[in-house]
Parts: structure tokens; sequence; C-alpha cells
């Protein structure tokens, strides 16, 4: 793949993200859309959601998907289906979004956090065997930045009775040995915020699985536990999508590969640029091992001086983020967990040097040479 030739010396801005862009190639559908809900004038579940939950569950390869009101809403109905609560362990990395965590906190029971590999920063598995008790009931696998976890692996270490739940919040669209992500595990949690692959205008969410009695139960529950109307058979939550997030949704569903594919023609980019620049031992870039199809959600180097090097790509225009600067067992309303701070070095390894590039499907290539030309002012 062949860059283009620009020159690198002159200021350019090269946002994080651009939402609009992508907005103005699909304006006019999604302006159609929201007005044939606003005609509508249902605006709460209905036709609109019933028909994203069917074209997404057809996308993804799963039967049963179940549309909610955000990713982390999905994660923790995802725990109360299961019957996961006061009492119960359940093992999550470190390293990731706040949800991961606290939606187990939520439903009462006891996030156990474990380190991460180096080189996926995803649940290593030996540690995760370690950490299995008597009262682990699930492990939360994070698809961390588009790249699918070791599910298999996980799974043979769970064993029978803890099931395995996909935290693929930023994993639409990815692969795990052939297999979608989504139907992987025994239930699986997607965000549609809107700075994800397939973002709404607002917050929304999905769960999917494999298991017709588990979806009803995830029904049952997202709509305060009510069937029929005002007849509650247990206590759920108010989980429910809105049909406008759920008609712009479904605008963008069809486009969803290629702008996956888009996402992985800039990564390769990157790599190629990286590598003719004399800095592909010099950073860490992103790991796609065998039988895992990354689809870049991020596009996360490490770097040494981190901050600083965030600091100098402000100043010439790139726009880039931490994700994430403080794992779990740092942040304070975890501390009564008693994790000791020094059990998890290659957590706080990559919170020290992790550092997210503009990866978005309307990157162009002298934007993107653009970056890697100022990172290389840094790289010494």
């Amino acid at each position: 793949m062949r860059a283009p030739q620009v020159h690198t010396d002159e200021q350019m801005q090269v946002p994080l993200l651009d939402l609009r862009l992508q907005y103005a190639s699909i304006r006019e559908d999604i302006l159609s859309a929201v007005t044939r809900v606003c005609d509508s004038q249902q605006f709460i579940m209905g036709p609109e959601v019933e028909r994203l939950e069917s074209e997404v569950a057809a996308a993804i390869g799963v039967p049963h998907a179940i549309a909610v009101s955000s990713g982390t809403d999905a994660l923790i109905v995802a725990l109360m289906a299961l019957g996961i609560g006061d009492g119960d362990q359940v093992i999550t990395p470190t390293f990731s979004f706040f949800a991961t965590a606290g939606s187990v906190a939520r439903v009462g029971a006891r996030p156990v956090f474990v380190d991460i590999d180096p080189e996926t920063l995803m649940l290593d598995v030996d540690r995760v065997r370690a950490a299995i008790t008597p009262r682990t009931r699930a492990i939360v696998p994070v698809h961390l930045y588009g790249l699918c976890a070791d599910v298999d692996a996980l799974k043979a270490v769970a064993g029978p009775g803890v099931h395995v739940i996909e935290d693929a919040a930023q994993a639409i669209g990815a692969t795990y040995h052939g297999r979608p992500s989504g139907t992987l595990g025994t239930i699986g949690c997607f965000s549609f915020f809107p700075t994800k692959n397939l973002g709404g205008f607002g917050d929304g969410g999905l769960v999917t699985t494999t298991d017709a009695s588990l979806a009803d139960h995830v029904r049952l529950l997202r709509n305060h536990g009510a069937h029929p109307k005002y007849v509650h058979r247990e206590i759920g939550g108010n989980f429910r999508l809105d049909a406008l997030q759920a008609a712009v949704l479904r605008v963008k569903l069809p486009y969803l590969s290629e702008w996956n594919s888009k996402r992985r023609a800039n990564a390769a980019r990157y790599r190629e640029l990286f590598a003719k620049a004399g800095l592909a031992g010099r950073i860490g870039l992103p790991v796609e091992p065998p039988r895992r199809t990354h689809v870049y959600h991020q596009f996360v180097i490490r770097v040494p001086d981190r901050d600083a090097m965030r600091a100098h790509l402000a100043t010439r225009g790139v726009g880039t983020e931490v994700y994430y600067p403080v794992p779990f067992h740092r942040q304070q309303c975890f501390a009564n967990l008693g994790h000791a701070l020094d059990a998890f070095p290659n957590a706080d390894a990559a919170a020290s040097d992790v550092l997210a590039l503009p990866i978005y499907p309307e990157l162009t290539p002298e934007q993107q040479q653009y970056v890697v030309a100022r990172i290389a002012e840094r790289v010494t």
C-alpha cells in the first residue's frame, strides 16, 4: 500500500474522530429515518426497534438480539438475567472502560480484577485460572479496541457453571476463529455510543445470545420485569431503546462492513508508514493474532514519555486520547476490594504508555502520513 507524498512539515488538523464526515455521506437517509419516527409519534420501543434487532441479528449471525438503552445497561441486564448478584464473584480485566467492572458492582456482585496480557492488553488466561474460586459465576472478557479476546481459552479455564459474558462494546464486526463477536460466550454486550464503529445519536446498546430462554429473560428485565403490561414477575429496569436511536442505527448498519474495512485499511497504512519511518521497532503497534479479525475501534500505539508525545501532537493539530489512564485497581471506588496496587504490572504499564491515534474510516492517507511524521519528531 503506497502512501501519497505530502509536505509533512505543513500544519494540518487531524482530529481523533470526525463524525461530521460520516453524517454528511448519509445525511438525507438519516433525516428521512428521523422524520419517519417523528411522524409515527412512537418513540419508545416499537417497530423501529424490532426491525433493528432483526437486522443486527442477521448481520452478526446470532438468533437473538435485544436492543437496550446503553452498552452499560447491556452488561447490567446480562448479569441480572444470569442471576448474578450478592455473594457472587465476577472476573474482569483491570484495564478497560469503567462500565466493565462498574456493572458488576451495580448488581451487587464482587468484581475480581485480573492483570492483562502485555501484548493484547486483554485478560491473561493464566491469571484468570488462578483467580477462579467456588464463588466465581462469570468471566467478562473485553474485546478491547476492536479485537476479540481469546474466548475459547477462557471458556476452557472457566469450566461448567461459569458464564463468559462478552464485553463487545468496541468490537461489532470483529471475528474470532471465523465466529463473530457476540456469538462466542453465554451472552454478548454491545454499545451504540456515538463514537463506536456503529454509533447512534445518543446512548444505545445490544444484548446477543443463542439461548432463547435467556433472550426472553433479558426482554422481560429491560421493561421493569413486566409481562403482561403492569404485571411484574420480577424487578427489572428501564433498559428500553428509543425508536429514534433504532432508526438512525438502521440507516448506518448496512455501511458497517465497509466502514470496518476502511478502518482496517487505515491500520495497515499506519503500519507501513511507521515501518518506512524506521519506527516499527521503537514504538508498540497493535497486535492482530492469527484467526482474529480486528475492526480497529481504536488504533492504539505504545510510546515512552506518552504524555509529552500527546502534548506535542496536540500542538501540531493531531487529536489523540488515552484509553485508559487509571486501571480499576487504582480507582477510589474500588479501594474496598483490597487488591494490592502492585499486583497488576502489565495494566499499570499500559496505562502509562498507550495512545490512541485517529483511525476513523474517512481519515485520508495524507492525514496519516502527517500523523506519523509528527510522531517521528519526538521518537529518538
